[in-house]
């Protein structure tokens, strides 16, 4: 397929997605490595009360996939998520969060890579460095780049195709571990294993389980049928409808999955305790649990399906990732070379950057634990702008035709902004200043571009609609570093910790809304995307 080498050639994308499409498409996202590895992690931090970290993790996703359903049927347009923080504050905040959702996707495709290449080490061991905790050999390295590159081509057909593969991945994806929780459940002879090895794990663990353990990690899919909300025939139902589709079916699943996990396990599995949970096998956790209950068939099918499903979901964040770029070059936060599309109506050179950043991301985090880490931090901050956007534009638009309305909003949104912030919160005090870090140094590097480069006035980045951002993560960052999680100095416990991240959320979004767009110019952005699309 020859790509389109003008910018102006690229036209527009093609509206012919339908709603089990989409649906598919973030059930997919969804169900990705995370069911893999998800249930051993929690296990090892919360016991058999990782069952309750599932529980929660869906609840607090859901809150946050409520808000984003109501925006995304008002930006029914590919890369929505882009364009909704231009509607709130501005187009200096809108570059900012494009390019922070860009950091969020590009790592998801390779995360995905190593849970393969992770499996696929137990019967090759060329790809996972011995007594390493899973870091990539050089030949894994290869291979996992590889794998990106496969994803980057199937992303060149057109979406309409692109989609119906996917929804024979889907298929696989929701029945494979369906059949895994009724056979492991079936062969386990230990019905009561939550009383095992008491004292080894905390009622905490229940919440530090959600962002160390992979358990929202393995939720954060949903967003692709917002991100493909631009090629849908009817985005005002199918969007919402997919959104919340695809998180209730992958609660179920995540579900029963860890329920299947615990009762598979034998007393001398836990003969250290829950946090050193050991049994053969356990670096391909649930094919392991198999291999040792004597089902080999299933092993081995657990095993293809370590191909099958990071597979899937790489696949799709690869999509959705190029559908930011594709924004980003919309609105001119980015080269417009990126909305460039080949003959298929793909955009062709956003795919080729997500792989080429992709394949970087596998230096700094060549093991599938620490790039989860960081994959979980970095979205869910971007997913917090999701409230306030959805506050505010119900404070300064309240007569907006709202093709789906969240009811009782005024109270949702603001706990599925705290909820976003626990999440940071609990990721511990080392990965927050890691994240900030990251944050600090691409501010510095956009402003001096948009400033030096560019040459626009400083009074056109719109610094007053931004300001508020400064003590949301200075705020976050100083109460990770009082708190006692994750490398934090300990001045404040567990719950002390929460409570204050609590009511310092309240005041950012005091903080947000009033650095706000006035109503007349955020109804002139919305006119301006509107005829954008």
């Amino acid at each position: 397929m020859e790509p389109s080498v003008s910018p102006n050639a690229s036209g527009k994308l093609k509206r012919e997605v339908r709603f089990v499409s989409l649906l598919f498409a973030s059930t997919t996202s969804i169900v990705g490595s995370g069911w893999l590895f998800g249930a051993y992690h929690a296990a090892r931090i919360a016991g058999p009360l990782s069952i309750w970290s599932w529980v929660v993790g869906a609840v607090i996703i859901m809150l946050i996939a409520l808000c984003f359903s109501e925006l995304a049927a008002l930006f029914p347009r590919s890369g929505a998520l882009v364009h909704m923080s231009h509607a709130s504050h501005g187009e200096g905040l809108g570059r900012i969060w494009g390019w922070m959702l860009f950091l969020a996707y590009v790592p998801v495709p390779a995360v995905e890579g190593e849970a393969v290449v992770t499996y696929a080490n137990n019967y090759l061991p060329y790809f996972i460095q011995p007594h390493s905790n899973g870091l990539l050999t050089t030949t894994g390295f290869i291979v996992c780049a590889l794998l990106l590159a496969l994803f980057a081509f199937l992303n060149l057909l057109a979406v309409r195709l692109l989609l119906r593969f996917n929804a024979a991945i889907t298929m696989w994806k929701i029945a494979v571990p369906l059949l895994t929780v009724i056979v492991l459940i079936c062969a386990s002879t230990h019905w009561n294993v939550g009383a095992a090895a008491p004292g080894t794990y905390q009622f905490s663990g229940i919440f530090t389980a959600l962002p160390t353990a992979g358990v929202i990690f393995s939720f954060l899919g949903f967003r692709t049928a917002i991100d493909l909300g631009g090629e849908t025939s009817n985005p005002s139902r199918n969007i919402p409808l997919a959104v919340i589709g695809s998180v209730l079916v992958a609660a179920v699943i995540y579900i029963l999955l860890q329920v299947a996990f615990l009762m598979a396990l034998r007393p001398s599995d836990l003969a250290n305790g829950w946090n050193h949970l050991s049994f053969t096998g356990q670096a391909g956790p649930f094919a392991g649990l198999a291999a040792t209950l004597g089902i080999g068939w299933m092993a081995t099918l657990l095993y293809v399906d370590a191909y099958i499903s990071p597979g899937g979901t790489g696949l799709m964040y690869l999509t959705g990732g190029a559908r930011i770029l594709f924004a980003l070059g919309e609105t001119k936060a980015g080269p417009r070379g990126l909305m460039a599309l080949n003959k298929a109506k793909a955009p062709w050179l956003a795919v080729l950057v997500m792989w080429g950043v992709g394949v970087l991301f596998l230096l700094p985090f060549p093991a599938w634990q620490l790039m989860v880490g960081y994959i979980t931090s970095v979205t869910v901050l971007t997913y917090g702008l999701g409230p306030i956007v959805l506050l505010v534009l119900r404070r300064s638009q309240p007569a907006l035709h709202r093709p789906f309305r969240l009811k009782g909003a005024g109270y949702l949104a603001p706990l599925a902004f705290i909820c976003s912030n626990w999440i940071i919160y609990w990721t511990g005090f080392m990965t927050t200043t890691v994240l900030f870090a990251i944050i600090a140094v691409g501010f510095v590097l956009y402003a001096g571009y948009y400033h030096l480069i560019t040459k626009q006035p400083a009074s056109e980045f719109g610094w007053c609609y931004i300001a508020w951002l400064l003590p949301w993560f200075g705020g976050i960052w100083v109460i990770s570093a009082l708190g006692n999680i994750g490398g934090g100095f300990g001045v404040l416990g567990f719950w002390p910790g929460v409570v204050l991240v609590a009511i310092w959320s309240l005041i950012v979004i005091a903080f947000a809304l009033r650095s706000a767009l006035p109503a007349e110019e955020t109804a002139e952005m919305m006119v301006r995307m509107e005829n954008i699309m």
